[in-house]
Parts: structure tokens; C-alpha cells; sequence
């Protein structure tokens, strides 16, 4: 067994991914079935936190336990962070309290904010009780700050430097002292009030001669953050001016913290990730969701599409002696809202995207309509030719070409003003637009295009 999974491990640093994965998880799970805690540890050993986290998440609950149990004081708080909030529950009570304790002092206070924030308070007590009591109020402090906001994002652990000092009275400070964070981009400059003034990257404090003032190193690019700014905005700032780190402030401007670019990168991508499931109206969701939690987070959005999709054949059913006296009717019609939708998606997800990074705004919102309608109207050209000869070769009839290109048009330059205005409104209103865009623009679609179409053939065809 053990040349087997030396073998196994072995096959960790192969280019083949699947496999790799495939193997090392049979490995680990036949050293936790047959309770080889040597085994586990060395396949474990080679392993990053969120590799082991990916592990957690992909196994049933069962070997889940049996694997945590099994590693005991090997568990490292990273993992917990990596961690599926759903998982991380499950997670949290099998851990030994001791293990519990050990994993969480290892960690930086953003990450013990970021732990717990979303537990239950039974087990936030209980990770809180293992820290020491001065890493414990720095938590509850920042948990003290609003939900999303930068007070929860950022780490407590700040180098700072009075603004009057040197290079070398710096360098020796840092070197005397034994609880800097473990990883730092900054000194941050302060004034006797404690209010940042500045930021000093490590690479310039290193390479000046030891008496060239702080100040003559500071960065010329220099955010403050509000403690009780929206973390979305938070990451927008560092997106948008390149920053490493940042200050975070208190309501009084006094120095409380700092966000690192890691942190503020998480919450990037879980702003792009979230809006790419809402986009598809199915929320906040992850694999390990159980099947009635997944239908939970999407049965409210399927019962609005069921609403719009009524709505939809109420407009059909208007036209229901038309479209008895031409059947063709009954067969071109769902390419006209097809065709919409699929324009109104385009138009929908460029707005969306455009209102995140904050690209789309009141100055050139309606240079984007514009631009949208006269993309709407050139491609719906193009595709009204096409269809139209389609039309009139299928069911030889000139006429029913004509009408079914007209209606795509129409639909098409409609799809594109709807796919930009519905979101920039929703917006406006307070409403998330990647959640409830999607809807109201395919509906818009549907329902215009059904009744241009149906409407324009009554007209001219009976």
C-alpha cells in the first residue's frame, strides 16, 4: 500500500489535472478508510490550503469527518478560510477544540473577521473564546463595523512609522519587533493625531541610505479608506489607482487598519461571480448546496419567469384566428423573440458588466443607448435579409418575408434599448441589476416581438 500511494504522490506534479486530482483524492480517501494518519499526512503534506479545502468541498460528509478526525493537529486555520460558508459549518464542530484554537491563533485578524461573520453566534463564541483577549477585541471591533464594509475587510496588524522619522530609525524598529503581520507591503506614515499622511513600500525603505526621511520615500498614488465604506468600492479603488495596500480610517480619521490587495482581489471576484449567477437568477450558490437549498435559492426566480412567459402567450392569444388561418405564423414566430432575447442578453450583460466597474455613468449613458439602438437596428438588417429570403423560399410567400424581417427590426433595436435602459434603471432604484435585469428584458422581447410580428401579419397578410 505504501509504494502505491508514494507512487500516488508522486503523480502530484503531473501536467495532467484531472488525473491528478482523481488520484490524489483515491489516495486520501484509502488512507482515511484503512486509518493511516502517516499515510494522510504525507499525501496532505505537499498540499496549499485551498487545495485541501477544494478536498473538503468535492467529498461527501461522511469521509469529510472521518479525514478531519483523522488529521487532527495537522488542520491549519488557513483551510477554514478557503472553505465554503456551508462547508465551514459542517466543518467547525467536528474540529477538537484544541485543534479549533491552535488553527485560529495562526491567523490574521481579517481572517478570523471573515471566519466568523457569517456563523451562528454559538459557534462565533466559540472561536472567539480560543483567541487571546487582545486578538479577540480586535475582532469583535471590526466586527462592530456594517455588514460588506471595509471595517470587516481589513487586518488590524498595521506597520506604521511616525512621520518624522528616518530610514534607519525605521529599519531598527522593524527589526526589534516581534509581532509585525506576516506579510506587509507598507510602513504607513502617521501624524501625532494617529492620521495616515503617507505610505512607504518596503522596496524604497530598503534601498534609501539610512538618514533620508520617510516622507522624501512616500508613494505619489495615496488612498484613505472610511471604515464603513462599502467593500465593493473598496475594491473598485484598487482596481481602478493599482494599490498594494491602503489605510483604513475611523469616523475620526485615525489609522485602524489596513486592506491588502489579496483581500480586496477576493472581493473582486466574488462581485464577478456573483453577478454571473444572478445574471442567471439563481443567487448566491455552490455545489455543496444541498438539493433543497438549491431549489430554494432558484424557485422564486423561475416562478417570475413563469409570470413573464404567461404574459407572454396573453399577447398570443390576441392573435389566436390569425395565426389559425396561417400556420406559418405558429413556426416563425419564436425566432423573432429568439432573436430578441438573445440581443437584449448581449446589450444586458455589457451594461451590467459596465455599471460594476462603474464605466457606465449619467455623463455617457445615453451615448450607450444610442450606440445600442444602432447595433440593434445594422444587425437586425442583416438578419431581417436573411430571414425574410428564408421566409419567402419556405412558405413562397414575399409578403411573410417582408413581415417577419420587419418584426426583427424592430425587436432587435428594442432588445438593445431595453438591455441597456432596464439595468441603468434598476440601478437608479437601488435594485441589483444582475438579479433582476434578466427578466424584465427578456420579457420585453418576447412580448414586443410576438405582438410586432403577429400584429404586422394580421395587417397584411388576412
Amino acid at each position: 500500500m505504501s509504494t502505491g500511494s508514494d507512487q500516488d504522490s508522486g503523480d502530484l506534479h503531473r501536467d495532467d489535472a484531472y488525473e491528478l486530482d482523481r488520484k490524489a483524492v483515491a489516495a486520501i480517501l484509502y488512507a482515511v478508510d484503512v486509518q493511516d494518519k502517516d499515510q494522510l499526512t504525507q499525501l496532505m503534506e505537499p498540499l496549499h490550503a485551498a487545495d485541501i479545502a477544494d478536498l473538503l468541498e468535492q467529498i461527501n460528509a461522511h469521509d469529510r469527518a472521518l479525514l478531519i478526525q483523522l488529521y487532527g493537529r495537522e488542520f491549519d486555520g488557513e483551510i477554514l478560510t478557503e472553505l465554503e460558508e456551508s462547508v465551514r459549518e459542517e466543518v467547525l464542530p467536528i474540529l477538537n477544540p484544541q485543534v479549533l484554537a491552535e488553527a485560529v491563533r495562526d491567523l490574521e485578524t481579517d481572517d478570523v473577521v471573515d471566519l466568523v461573520e457569517d456563523l451562528e453566534e454559538p459557534q462565533q463564541e466559540a472561536i472567539l473564546e480560543v483567541l487571546e483577549d487582545v486578538d479577540r477585541v480586535a475582532v469583535e471591533q471590526s466586527l462592530s463595523y456594517p455588514e460588506n464594509s471595509a471595517g470587516r475587510l481589513m487586518q488590524r496588524e498595521v506597520v506604521m512609522a511616525p512621520e518624522h522619522w528616518n530610514v534607519g530609525k525605521t529599519i531598527d524598529f522593524l527589526r526589534e519587533t516581534d509581532d509585525l503581520p506576516e506579510q506587509f507591503y507598507h510602513v504607513v506614515l502617521i501624524d501625532p493625531r494617529m492620521k495616515p499622511i503617507g505610505n512607504v513600500t518596503l522596496g524604497k525603505l530598503m534601498g534609501a541610505r539610512r538618514e533620508v526621511p520617510l516622507v522624501d520615500l512616500q508613494e505619489e498614488v495615496f488612498q484613505i479608506i472610511p471604515a464603513d465604506q462599502d467593500e465593493e468600492d473598496v475594491a473598485y479603488a484598487f482596481n481602478q489607482y493599482h494599490l498594494i495596500s491602503a489605510p483604513v480610517v475611523d469616523a475620526d480619521d485615525r489609522l485602524v487598519g489596513v486592506i491588502t490587495i489579496d483581500d480586496a482581489m477576493v472581493v473582486l471576484d466574488e462581485e464577478h461571480e456573483e453577478d454571473i449567477l444572478r445574471l442567471a437568477g439563481v443567487g448566491e450558490s455552490a455545489l455543496s448546496d444541498s438539493v433543497g437549498e438549491t431549489s430554494k435559492k432558484r424557485l422564486p426566480w423561475l416562478g417570475v419567469n413563469l409570470f413573464t412567459a404567461i404574459c407572454a402567450s396573453l399577447v398570443i392569444s390576441q392573435f389566436e384566428a390569425t395565426i389559425s388561418e396561417l400556420v406559418s405564423l405558429a413556426i416563425l414566430m419564436p425566432i423573432v423573440a429568439s432573436m430578441g432575447g438573445n440581443a437584449g442578453t448581449q446589450s444586458l450583460t455589457v451594461a451590467v458588466r459596465a455599471l460594476a466597474t462603474k464605466d457606465l455613468t449619467g455623463s455617457n449613458v445615453w451615448r450607450v443607448i444610442r450606440r445600442e439602438l444602432m447595433v440593434g437596428l445594422l444587425n437586425g438588417l442583416c438578419f431581417a435579409t436573411v430571414l425574410g429570403v428564408v421566409g419567402m423560399l419556405w412558405f413562397e410567400s414575399a409578403m411573410l418575408g417582408a413581415v417577419i424581417g420587419t418584426a426583427l427590426v424592430f425587436n432587435m433595436i428594442i432588445a438593445g434599448f431595453a438591455g441597456t435602459v432596464v439595468p441603468v434603471t434598476l440601478d437608479k432604484m437601488g435594485i441589483d441589476p444582475a438579479l433582476a435585469s434578466g427578466t424584465f428584458v427578456t420579457t420585453t422581447t418576447d412580448v414586443m416581438g410576438f405582438f410586432i410580428f403577429l400584429g404586422l401579419a394580421s395587417k397584411v397578410l388576412l
